[in-house]
């Protein structure tokens, strides 16, 4: 079945996935949603991302911490197909005082809400994650 928000699908496979103790998913490929999951993977919530055997799909690996939960408790999607919410650099802010990230799309790439801040680049703020 396709999906028209493919950013929505993945994060609420990566979600669902984790709540049910999988190691391994397999999502349909987008660039866009390959630059996230890199993204996820630097900042430590998927532990590998990968190409699949299964044409125009890829793997992501999940990222669990020493006891077994997964690094993932939540997501909330902010930009949606029907409503995209754009923010400036300035208003990136951090997401549960730093513990979780704000995953923002700009001209410079798929940044998180520090790195945003960072190089003072704003953009559509996709999801929080946490």
């Amino acid at each position: 079945m396709a999906t028209s928000d493919r950013v929505g699908d993945f994060i609420i496979r990566l979600k669902n996935a984790g709540a049910m103790g999988k190691t391994t998913i397999e999502v349909p490929y987008s660039k866009r949603v390959e630059e996230i999951a890199n993204k996820l993977k630097s900042l430590g919530y998927v532990a590998n991302v990968k190409k699949s055997e299964t044409p125009y799909m890829f793997e992501v690996d999940l990222a669990y911490d020493e006891r077994g939960r997964h690094k993932i408790t939540d997501v909330k999607r902010i930009s949606k197909p029907g409503r995209r919410l754009y923010v400036p650099s300035h208003e990136a802010h951090s997401v549960k005082n730093g513990l979780g990230a704000r995953i923002i799309t700009t001209p410079k790439g798929v940044l998180s809400d520090r790195e945003a801040r960072k190089v003072h680049a704003g953009g559509e703020a996709l999801f929080e994650i946490w």
